[in-house]
């Protein structure tokens, strides 16, 4: 049985395939796939999306100790999150085959880092693999959990951005979903309850272990070897092997499926055949640090490799240094100053509203990661932080405890505040530092493609589900300032924030509107402008939505506003910002 599959949908498939029966995630790009298409197998395959990375894991970490396979996904920087049951799990052991897959980004194509989570993996002492194709990232899947229960550990299958979303023939064989066979459950707590006199224990395992992964390395199919000819030999990994070979096709190659522990024999044994050795690796150098360790002769070069993600012209320009043979890659074609085209809130989207008034009040304000991290771009220049994933509010309470002056405010989505924004209200209220939060909740984790959470009603496989209430989880907390206001009246939004901010206490506010995408309301209505009242101020441009467009020059400078009508969708924020009543609604 042959598929057309990405890397995503195939590490779907090989669950599947491998008996997998619980899997939990948090969406998040490259890895948002992986769940939304094991949810295509919820009849043998329970599956979730989790409020965060850590309960993923750690949803994954008990089912495996019940004896069942589990799989947990998450982009790179998520694994940042479940990194503290992670490194505890691996002194502690799976019991039920367990695979994490950490989609790294390369490039930073959606993301604010590139960072290499193969060094997370070695941290951890897990298992690695790194697939370079569909086919091998369900082969690698299914062997994870093998792999897995063998050594009972956790393993890690890398993909990155350009493996999760290109697809390939993949060969599924015969295809059977039936779940895997549950180990039994044996109550161990010498196993499972690390306090330190079994934790030592289980340190001087994880070595032991280690050792035994790194023999099984050396013999393992996933490492592969492809003899050729040329004045050294290359050691690859993951879609970077696909670059050698295309770059570099005669020349004889080791390309390495499973590295951690990394398969130090079978290097040696290469390097001694081939002499000097070459590796080509995407971001860190975290092959290359470990081999030149081994005492090998790794080739020089200046071409860069170990930043952004890789590519076929920057192995051209690598073998232009190293052999010669070729020219080098032709630089893109200069078309002069084209103006910068940044990403922007859609049409309609309730976000810009906050954003509009949070500048006009002069607001400093601390962002977060979602749709409305677009808030800082011009012209609406509304933001002044992002770091990381709920960080909004402490990094507000921050400014405060330091004694930044004037209105500050924090800002992130409803699926950002279950996800971790949860902590940082109630220890800001605990703490007694009046920060003014606010939740942007478009009832959808909007960003990174309209998955549910637990304020949209539904789970990942369609399920009705319980409708968690921001505003009651404020409430339950201790909030006494948990104001409700919708995203698209801007009196009062400016009347609340203005408030709020000012005041000297905790403030929750909760700007509602639907995600105009995922509601369907992208034509909801539509708004015109009458030229006769328009008096080409400008003022609506500073709403910076992509359907207004400059018309009608009246004088120099300044110009007409006009609507696109194939774009707009009728929220009516332009009209309220409008002081000649020039804008209207007219369906």
């Amino acid at each position: 049985m042959k598929k057309l599959l990405s890397a995503n949908e195939a590490v779907a498939h090989a669950a599947a395939q491998a008996g997998c029966v619980v899997a939990s995630a948090y969406p998040g790009t490259p890895s948002t796939e992986i769940l939304e298409n094991i949810a295509k197998f919820k009849s043998t395959i329970k599956c979730e999306w989790a409020v965060n990375e850590k309960v993923a894991m750690e949803t994954a970490i008990g089912a495996s100790i019940a004896g069942a396979r589990s799989l947990t996904a998450m982009k790179h920087v998520g694994l940042n999150v479940a990194m503290d049951p992670l490194m505890t799990f691996t002194y502690v052991g799976a019991t039920g085959g367990m695979v994490i897959i950490s989609a790294d980004d390369p490039g930073m194509h959606s993301s604010q880092n590139e960072q290499d989570n193969r060094n997370l993996a070695k941290f951890a002492r897990a298992p690695l693999f790194e697939p370079a194709d569909s086919q091998e990232a369900y082969d690698f899947t299914i062997k994870a959990f093998e792999i897995s229960e063998k050594f009972q550990v956790p393993a890690i299958i890398r993909l990155t951005t350009r493996t999760s979303h290109s697809s390939g023939i993949v060969e599924l064989g015969e295809f059977d979903t039936k779940p895997h066979e549950l180990i039994p459950y044996k109550k161990n707590i010498a196993k499972t309850i690390p306090v330190p006199m079994f934790a030592r224990g289980h340190r001087a395992n994880a070595q032991k272990r280690s050792a035994a992964m790194e023999e099984a390395a050396n013999i393992s199919p996933m490492n592969k070897v492809f003899e050729g000819k040329g004045s050294f030999g290359i050691v690859t990994s993951a879609v970077a092997f696909q670059y050698v070979k295309e770059i570099f096709p005669e020349f004889p190659i080791l390309k390495l499926g499973w590295t951690n522990p990394l398969p130090k024999a079978l290097i040696k044994d290469f390097a001694a055949r081939y002499g000097k050795i070459l590796v080509v690796e995407e971001l860190d150098p975290f092959l290359e640090e470990q081999i030149r360790a081994l005492g090998i002769e790794v080739v020089e070069h200046t071409t860069e490799l170990n930043m952004y993600e890789l590519n076929a012209d920057r192995l051209q320009n690598l073998r232009h240094e190293l052999v010669g043979d070729v020219e080098e890659a032709k630089k893109p074609e200069d078309v002069g100053q084209l103006p910068t085209r940044p990403p922007v809130l859609c049409a309609g989207c309730g976000h810009r509203g906050v954003f509009y008034v949070l500048s006009k009040l002069g607001a400093i304000v601390t962002g977060d990661i979602g749709c409305y991290t677009l808030g800082a771009f011009p012209p609406l220049n509304a933001m002044d932080t992002t770091i990381c994933m709920g960080a909004s509010i402490g990094n507000a309470a921050g400014m405060k405890k330091a004694g930044l002056k004037g209105r500050i405010c924090a800002v992130l989505g409803d699926s950002t505040f279950f996800h971790s924004g949860l902590t940082g209200i109630l220890s800001a209220l605990y703490n007694g530092t009046p920060v003014t939060t606010v939740v942007l909740d478009n009832r959808i984790t909007a960003m990174t493609g309209h998955q549910d959470n637990p304020g949209t009603g539904k789970t990942l496989a369609g399920d009705a589900a319980k409708v968690t209430e921001i505003a009651d989880v404020a409430k339950a907390m201790g909030y006494s300032k948990v104001v409700k206001v919708s995203a698209d009246d801007l009196g009062e939004l400016e009347r609340v924030l203005k408030d709020s901010m000012d005041g000297d206490e905790c403030a929750l506010v909760i700007a509602y509107a639907p995600c105009r995408i995922a509601a369907k309301l992208t034509k909801e209505g539509l708004c015109e402008v009458d030229s006769e009242k328009c008096k080409a101020c400008g003022a609506c441009f500073k709403m910076g939505c992509p359907a207004m467009s400059r018309g009608k020059e009246i004088r120099p400078g300044a110009f007409q506003m006009v609507i696109d009508p194939s774009q707009c969708a009728g929220c009516i924020q332009c009209s309220q910002v409008c002081k000649f009543g020039a804008i209207k609604r007219v369906r």
